[in-house]
């Protein structure tokens, strides 16, 4: 396999596409009157609400979500009152600058076990954690949920090709109230991803890779030889969901679906603005309206 050396990453030069702003039509509830939305800002998080996920966050605001940001450390007082908790590419202190093994949790066991129990008493958890070092850092958060996350990068034959498409038509976009919607119009053909890890979970596949995804997992992001370990990634995931309890998780692999993002020098569209990802954003409203209670 020819691995290649020093691939640049364009993490650190991705911005948020502010023009991007896509009617909502059908709003599920009325504005600001919707379900409490709080996307975790307290665990030197890559992706926050008024960051690189302004987008994510806008477009639930058009839906009628309630949306804020939070840098409290999760306890069961710091999550009463939410109702649906996103966390999208958190790190441990020591991987902010440094992306290089290890990749401690993120985490403390005091807060996923406080995560754990507000989920089990009907709390809603959308966990996207990306490549490494992202997915190491989420490991023991999902684990607690019955999901295996790898600290490690999904591309589509070799480094440097990091799109992935999943389509209804081959199976790897997986049937389910999620890509249904509640009628025709949201109904799901294809949903795009940006690189990422590839993943095991107990629950419900919804975004299934390949025969040709392989997981490489090098000492350092971004950083590949001929040496790097590799394996076969196909059958895994990048998507799925599972009721725990008298809650919902959804599990994903990939945060740059969820935003709309400008990234490297050419300031290219990654994400829902893509041309690839047309249905990427009415993806990410069935996920919330599944979190909500109003896809079964």
């Amino acid at each position: 396999m020819g691995l290649v050396m020093g691939v640049v990453p364009l993490l650190a030069q991705q911005v948020a596409d502010t023009s991007f702003v896509l009617p909502v039509q059908r709003p599920a509830f009325v504005a600001g009157a919707g379900p409490v939305v709080v996307v975790d800002e307290a665990h030197y998080n890559f992706h926050t609400a008024d960051g690189r996920y302004r987008p994510f966050a806008d477009l639930l605001r058009r839906d009628g979500y309630v949306v804020g940001g939070s840098r409290e450390a999760f306890t069961a007082a710091s999550l009463r009152g939410v109702q649906i908790l996103v966390i999208a590419n958190a790190l441990a202190e020591r991987n902010l600058t440094d992306w290089s093994l290890p990749t401690p949790s993120a985490f403390t066991a005091d807060e996923i076990a406080a995560v754990r129990d507000w989920v089990q008493g009907g709390g809603a958890l959308l966990l996207i954690a990306d490549h490494m070092p992202f997915g190491g850092a989420a490991t023991d958060l999902a684990a607690a949920f019955g999901a295996r996350y790898s600290n490690a990068f999904a591309f589509n034959g070799g480094p440097g090709r990091g799109l992935l498409v999943f389509r209804r038509s081959d199976g790897s976009l997986r049937a389910h109230p999620i890509t249904d919607g509640r009628a025709a119009s949201e109904h799901l053909d294809s949903v795009a991803t940006f690189t990422g890890q590839a993943f095991t979970a107990d629950g419900d596949a919804l975004l299934v890779v390949g025969p040709a995804v392989i997981s490489l997992l090098p000492q350092r992001a971004w950083e590949f030889t001929r040496d790097t370990p590799h394996e076969s990634a196909a059958g895994r995931l990048q998507g799925s969901v599972r009721r725990f309890g008298a809650g919902r998780v959804a599990f994903f692999g990939e945060a740059a679906m969820f935003s709309a993002q400008l990234a490297g020098p050419a300031r290219a569209p990654m994400g829902m603005n893509a041309p690839v990802a047309g249905q990427n954003a009415q993806f990410v409203l069935n996920i919330m309206h599944w979190l909500s209670g109003l896809l079964d």
